[in-house]
């Protein structure tokens, strides 16, 4: 159920795209899948649920204007940009591209490709990320990429900062980025702990792994989100039938978007 000022938004009620190399939910209109009613939440765009497959990816292509956070739970991705950034993306790295005036960039399930970047045998397994979109405080800029490896402690059954520029966290963010009123929470929780959400006028939490208990409106299973409006400071409680326990992502937003951020995107 949903409680005053919360709206929660089920697996299922996602459009996918799939087939292929490719299986990718969406928490937003995304692509082909457009939903007038549902294009973002606070100043999140974007929350793509995205498996690939060994071998493949996503090939060169363009971001303008937009603060792109790739969080990996599973597998590596390998990132090249334009600007001639590279790197390999796993779990409890924090990894952010400011498209700015323009970018290109590929994200592929294939580093044993190129020698320069990583050695290693073939994958043969998926990578599992989740990736989100957040409109930068404004437009046009250097592109931009930093990536910054959170160590496992500091996100044990607690909050760490993955990225942000909101104030109050920006002493704790593991990278910076180009939006003074947001910032992304990560906790891997074992079964039984919790953490306590903050108080902001947006809160987006979702569930990529395991299932919680989210205080008041009842069980989030993997693929769940809760969209908070004003009413933050409820507790998150893992699953205690999940052995592996749970990972949350939180968007802590300190404001919204407006009609010509949704226009311009």
């Amino acid at each position: 159920m949903s409680g005053p000022g919360v709206r929660i938004h089920r697996s299922s009620t996602r459009s996918h795209t799939g087939g292929g190399w490719l299986d990718s939910r969406h928490s937003f209109s995304f692509a082909r899948h457009q939903d007038p009613m549902n294009t973002h939440f606070g100043r999140l765009l974007v929350n793509n649920d995205d498996r690939i497959a060994p071998g493949s990816g996503f090939d060169t292509h363009g971001h303008r204007d937009m603060e792109i956070i790739t969080w990996v739970l599973s597998g590596s991705l390998v990132h090249q940009d334009s600007e001639g950034h590279s790197g390999i993306i796993y779990p409890g790295l924090a990894q952010r591209m400011s498209a700015g005036s323009g970018i290109l960039h590929s994200e592929r399930n294939d580093g044993w490709r190129d020698g320069s970047i990583q050695h290693s045998d073939p994958p043969t397994e998926p990578v599992h990320l989740v990736q989100m979109w957040v409109v930068p405080d404004s437009t046009g800029g250097d592109p931009g990429y930093d990536q910054r490896e959170i160590e496992h402690g500091e996100l044990e059954n607690r909050f760490a900062v993955v990225a942000g520029g909101l104030r109050a966290h920006a002493d704790r963010a593991a990278i910076r980025i180009r939006n003074d009123t947001s910032a992304l929470l990560a906790a891997r929780l074992q079964p039984g702990r919790s953490v306590q959400l903050p108080d902001a006028p947006y809160l987006h939490l979702y569930v990529p792994v395991g299932s919680v208990d989210l205080e008041g409106c009842g069980e989030l299973s993997t693929g769940d989100a809760a969209r908070l409006t004003a009413t933050g400071g409820r507790r998150v409680t893992a699953g205690t039938d999940c052995t592996d326990g749970a990972e949350i992502l939180v968007w802590e937003m300190h404001a919204g978007m407006t009609m010509l951020d949704v226009r311009g995107h």
